[in-house]
């Protein structure tokens, strides 16, 4: 069958990706349309799957139960829609609990799906080709981040000897496991790390620290100390911010954007492709110290599911772009999802 009719066929049919994470469960339903695709359903739900993950080394009854209920909404919306091709992914939670085969078995036994645990690198491979779509032809250094729950990918790519033209196609087609070597595109995976810190369990090893200050600035130098097998970090790569892009993927990313337009109501259409300095995002950041856990709740710019967790992210962030300043941080309201529906359509 020719690539032409195997396009045909796959504009009648319905995919679907699901994002188990360390806190939400998220799911995309789509339709190819021309070289992209359209949503025609979603849900999203706050699960914290991994809550009290960091003490147990277990996923707790309670977690477990919250995530099987979201799932059962997913299967039923999956059903509706007759999809035909499905990708439904576990991520840093599922890795590291001791009883995850058991959830699985209890997932695929209570609903009908069949879930799998992906690896750090395929997580990260996902995540930079969901940016793909953001980066500036002129960029020839990217830093994609990608904050989750229960881990933090960072994938440096060096783009130097691709054509401007082809910078996108070539980081949607990047490949981790030539790192140090160019691909076909010219394309060089420089090193990319997955720490196994995020949101939720960065912010469960330093909860009995009380001060506000002080629990932000134990979270970012801890975060920090787990970047010393970073090729970037440990060689003190240097990159030019005329030429060096940084693109951001997570809730919290997302949210800073929210904040720095000051939106009561979050606008997806405002916030995904927003360019941010490393000066205004301190400047939010700065902010959300300044306003206090108290002052922070009453932030409608970030959010009831976020305040929690927001300044661990904002920890996390802060530390890379000290370490790696520019003038463009390039905000993703994209994730693991959408890099699943272009890897099921294309």
């Amino acid at each position: 069958m020719g690539d032409v009719e195997v396009k045909l066929l796959k504009k009648d049919q319905t995919f679907a990706a699901l994002d188990l994470g360390t806190n939400s469960c998220r799911m995309l339903i789509a339709k190819p349309h021309k070289d992209k695709f359209k949503i025609i359903d979603s849900f999203s739900k706050s699960v914290k799957l991994g809550s009290g993950l960091e003490e147990t080394q277990n996923l707790s009854n309670g977690a477990m139960k919250r995530a099987i209920s979201a799932l059962k909404i997913c299967k039923r919306k999956l059903d509706y829609h007759n999809v035909s091709h499905m990708r439904l992914i576990a991520t840093e939670a599922c890795r590291r609990a001791k009883n995850s085969s058991q959830f699985i078995l209890d997932v695929e036994r209570n609903t009908g799906l069949s879930l799998e645990i992906i690896p750090p690198s395929e997580e990260a491979r996902l995540a930079v080709i969901s940016c793909a779509p953001l980066i500036n032809t002129t960029s020839e250094q990217i830093l994609v981040i990608d904050i989750g729950g229960g881990s933090t990918e960072l994938i440096w790519v060096d783009l130097r000897n691709v054509e401007p033209c082809f910078r996108k196609k070539a980081l949607s087609e990047i490949k981790l496991k030539l790192k140090g070597k160019r691909d076909n595109h010219g394309a060089e995976v420089v090193d990319w790390i997955s720490v196994p810190l995020g949101v939720v369990t960065l912010k469960d090893q330093y909860k009995d620290v009380d001060e506000d200050l002080a629990q932000f600035a134990l979270m970012a130098c801890h975060f920090e100390e787990c970047l010393s097998t970073f090729k970037p970090y440990r060689e003190l790569l240097d990159q030019k911010s005329d030429y060096f892009q940084m693109i951001g993927t997570s809730g919290t990313i997302t949210t800073i954007g929210a904040s720095f337009l000051n939106l009561k109501k979050y606008d997806r259409n405002l916030v995904d492709g927003l360019e941010l300095s490393t000066a205004q995002v301190l400047s939010v950041i700065q902010k959300y110290l300044n306003l206090g856990p108290i002052g922070r709740a009453d932030d409608k710019s970030i959010g009831k599911d976020r305040q929690e967790l927001i300044m661990s992210g904002a920890a996390i962030l802060q530390t890379v772009l000290r370490l790696w300043p520019t003038n463009r941080l390039s905000i993703a309201d994209r994730g693991l999802r959408e890099g699943l529906l272009f890897s099921l359509i294309t």
